[in-house]
């Protein structure tokens, strides 16, 4: 008799003390569980073997990236009840040490242990990043984590994002029914060249260009000067044609650079559009005075940055496992609170900050439904692996976004004159 699936719920169940919300469908047919929920299709044993071999996200996403769990039905609504059970529990070792004594729960791993298989643990997907030994955040270890974030080819990209060809959050003034995303990301490049108050003849650095939307958008219609920097090959070189092929190369360059290394200051403004997030904790005052050297007095920046919510104890704020391993390498999130301070010590004064939390979620949802709706041709290109992992790293976020588990910020900070003036009007929101 087919049972598996049966079996699964009730020690998954007994092991975490609440029943599953989903359903489960098992690699022998068989299927329990809420009849209008999503399902969690169970492919193989492998799937189960991971989960115990790495209980909660990281073994979750193992799976999901190898293609050993799927999900049939409505994905984010699967994500937003399976998050309660895994995302939401904050279980550290010492707690599922201290459940392992309740004889209950070691005969629900008994049972699957038994479930499972060969004891022996799968080895990771190939699409987890090999950890390099030594310290974060230094060149070489940074160029190799930009280099696995986006060095996967930009066909793969131009399906995600659109021909906006933006990896950040866009501006909506309404997502639904007839804003586009392109039209967004539109808005939200001109309102970060209205809050630098970009003007014909200036320079602009770019930090963390990308593929050169924001230095067009700059050059072309405001007139100024841009040198963008990048630490991807792939970036740079899809970024420098789209600047020829729009007759830009007198007035924008884009380099493979690190931010320490830019020495060719000052500028009259900085961007730094879904950056500072690779910058990591230890090295932000530095990025922080770095750019601030870099601008003349008088001169803004503009920080669009990711931010996560505060914790009681600052020091025992750990990276996601599935997005420090999949996704982004080293990535950090730090409060917005964090930020403002780390600018305001690096000489910046902070005159606006704006957070534009629920445009993430709309742009997310957005990026997902490209990918899914290419599905196809985004396997093809990027393996089988890699599309599953920007999936569920997408629809997950956004689901963040929207229940205020993160959210994101433009800040602009200037750089006063030593008299004081800042140059800003007095009523900045404006933005002349």
């Amino acid at each position: 008799m087919a049972d598996a699936a049966l079996r699964l719920r009730d020690l998954v169940g007994q092991l975490l003390g609440v029943p599953l919300p989903v359903r489960i469908r098992a690699w022998d047919g068989s299927e329990a569980g809420p009849p209008d929920a999503p399902a969690l299709v169970v492919r193989n044993r492998r799937a189960v073997r991971r989960l115990l071999f790495n209980p909660g996200e990281l073994g979750l996403a193992r799976a999901w990236v190898a293609g050993d769990l799927d999900i049939d039905g409505d994905l984010y609504t699967a994500l937003d009840l399976i998050s309660g059970l895994v995302w939401e529990r904050g279980e550290d070792a010492r707690t599922l040490f201290q459940a392992l004594r309740d004889p209950e729960v070691r005969s629900a791993v008994r049972g699957l242990l038994a479930l499972a298989g060969p004891p022996l643990p799968p080895a990771p997907p190939p699409e987890e990043i090999r950890r390099a030994r030594g310290h974060l955040h230094t060149r070489r270890s940074d160029k190799r984590a930009i280099s696995h974030h986006y060095d996967v080819g930009n066909g793969f990209y131009e399906i995600v994002l659109g021909p906006s060809m933006v990896y950040s959050c866009a501006y909506w003034e309404a997502p639904e029914p007839g804003g586009t995303l392109e039209l967004a990301q539109r808005d939200k490049l001109d309102l970060v060249c209205r809050k630098l108050d970009l003007r014909a003849g200036q320079r602009l650095l770019d930090v963390g260009c990308g593929w050169g939307s924001m230095a067009i958008h700059a050059a072309r219609e405001y007139g100024v000067s841009v040198v963008g920097i990048t630490l991807s090959q792939e970036q740079a070189a899809y970024a420098r044609k789209r600047v020829a092929d729009e007759g830009l190369t007198d007035r924008v360059e884009i380099r493979v650079q690190d931010y320490r290394d830019v020495s060719d200051g000052p500028y009259d403004a900085v961007s730094s559009i879904g950056m500072a997030e690779h910058v990591g904790a230890e090295r932000y005052l530095e990025y922080a005075e770095v750019l601030l050297k870099l601008l003349k007095p008088g001169g803004r920046l503009l920080n669009h940055q990711i931010a996560r919510r505060p914790q009681r104890d600052e020091s025992a704020y750990d990276l996601d496992e599935f997005i420090d391993a999949y996704v982004f390498p080293d990535g950090e999130l730090a409060p917005l609170g964090t930020t403002v301070t780390m600018l305001e010590r690096a000489g910046f004064e902070v005159r606006d900050v704006e957070p534009i939390r629920e445009h993430y979620a709309h742009t997310l949802r957005r990026w997902v439904a490209n990918l899914e709706a290419q599905w196809q041709r985004a396997v093809r290109l990027a393996g089988p692996g890699r599309a599953r992992v920007w999936r569920l790293y997408m629809a997950a976020c956004a689901l963040a976004f929207e229940r205020n588990r993160i959210g994101v910020n433009q800040v602009l900070a200037v750089r006063t004159t030593e008299s004081g003036a800042s140059g800003l009007p007095l009523r900045s929101r404006t933005w002349n």
